[in-house]
């Protein structure tokens, strides 16, 4: 039986230019949507031609999928770290400004997440209803311990984490309408901080 033969490592310019081109297709997806980018505005963004980008990439899907699969632990993550052994306010509050300073640090991909789901997560349905729902599923599991335990108030806690979901990727999402409202002088994330600790903190005490 023959051996399948590795993958040859990618040069330099190959790995540069890979990274150019999701670079400019995290920009193009986050303000154009899936619908509204095409393979020319991300090209012409990352500074090659639409023919040098098919080499990297054969269709605009494949281009959009990995940067989807790419941004999945990143999402995931915040909502990992919530450890059932420790202080139950404590780690809800450490889960909402995880969350908030991802909407800060990574507002593009967001945008690009918000983007999906509102066309009905045509890329990413499976990993929804997989993975995600899988790892919901298991925190809402700790958050009822904690409840019965007597440790946090009782709260639905599934929507206890949409919730959190909505007041924090909220600032990135619609970045300009909060700037707008605040005006100049203020720090939107620093003040939504302040806010959701004390908002999450009465919410929780038993």
């Amino acid at each position: 039986m023959q051996d399948t033969p590795m993958p040859l490592p990618r040069s330099r310019i190959q790995t540069r230019n890979r990274e150019a081109i999701l670079e400019a297709a995290l920009e193009v997806f986050s303000s154009q949507g899936f619908r509204g980018a095409t393979l020319e505005q991300i090209a012409e963004a990352a500074g090659l031609s639409k023919p040098n980008l098919l080499y990297y990439f054969p269709s605009k899907e494949v281009v959009h999928s990995t940067l989807l699969a790419g941004l999945l632990d990143t999402w995931l993550d915040p909502l990992r770290e919530m450890d059932a052994a420790g202080d139950p306010v404590e780690e809800i509050l450490g889960y909402v400004r995880r969350k908030l300073d991802l909407s800060r640090d990574f507002p593009r991909e967001s945008r690009l997440f918000a983007n999906e789901i509102l066309q009905g997560a045509p890329r990413m349905r499976a990993v929804i209803e997989g993975e995600l729902k899988a790892l919901v599923e298991e925190k809402a599991a700790v958050l009822r311990r904690w409840m019965e335990d007597g440790r946090i108030a009782r709260v639905e806690p599934v929507h206890l984490i949409f919730s959190i979901w909505a007041l924090t990727q909220h600032y990135a999402d619609f970045d300009m309408q909060v700037r707008a409202v605040l005006g100049e002088g203020h720090d939107p994330f620093a003040e939504a901080g302040a806010f959701l600790t004390t908002l999450y903190a009465r919410l929780l005490r038993p």
